[in-house]
Parts: C-alpha cells; structure tokens; sequence
C-alpha cells in the first residue's frame, strides 16, 4: 500500500556534498515523522536524522552541523542535504516514514529500499 522510494545517492571525494530524496506513494492519510537511517558492512542501522511532521530535526552528533533534513508535507517527500561529507559516511541509506493509512488504525513505519553513497578520502 505505501512505497518509499530513495534517489540520489552516489560517489563523492571526501569534502564533498550529495542530496539524497525519499519520495512516498500509495494509500496515504498521512505522514507523521519521516527519517533517514544508515547502515554500513559489519554495523547496526543507525539513526541519521529525523523530522517531524511540523518540522522538528533531529540528528545524530555524527553529523551535525553537516547534514540537514528537510520534508514537503505536500508532496510526501523528504531529503537529506549532506555537506563535508567524510569517509566515515559511506553507508546504504534508508528513507523511512511512519504513515497512516487508514484513520481507524496506528500508523506503521515503511522503508525504502536503500541508495549507496561512498565518500573516498
């Protein structure tokens, strides 16, 4: 019923910047926090950062002062601007959304399916 699905991930030298996207599609009532989440070989998915449906951030201290989270209640998206990018962030990154799609019943959490970014030093 509810699909997430990530873009622009890719390659960058260390330093550099990249905008992942999460876009939510299906049956949707609506959206409350949205958030992006990160997983490398050999480590438990960790939180990134989390936004709220009014607009409330959250980050891991990780990234700081280098990455914003923001969302477009309009258009079901939300997106991760990743600035100073450092090797330390390569990871699969994955968008999730905590959704309602039916007024009568809690609302769960969707996930994407994942974008690759690589920092190189």
């Amino acid at each position: 019923q509810v699909q997430l699905a990530e873009s622009g991930g890719g390659a960058v030298q260390a330093g550099g910047s990249l905008r992942v996207s999460c876009a939510a599609s299906g049956t949707i009532v609506r959206i409350n926090d949205m958030g992006w989440y990160r997983q490398s070989p050999g480590k438990q998915r960790e939180l990134v950062a989390s936004i709220t449906r009014g607009g409330s951030t959250d980050y891991a201290d990780s990234v700081k002062g280098r990455f914003t989270i923001s969302r477009d209640n309009a258009k079901n998206t939300v997106v991760l601007q990743m600035n100073s990018l450092k090797p330390e962030d390569t990871a699969v990154y994955y968008c999730n959304a905590d959704v309602k799609t039916n007024w009568s019943f809690p609302s769960r959490s969707y996930w994407g399916q994942g974008t690759q970014v690589a920092v190189s030093s």
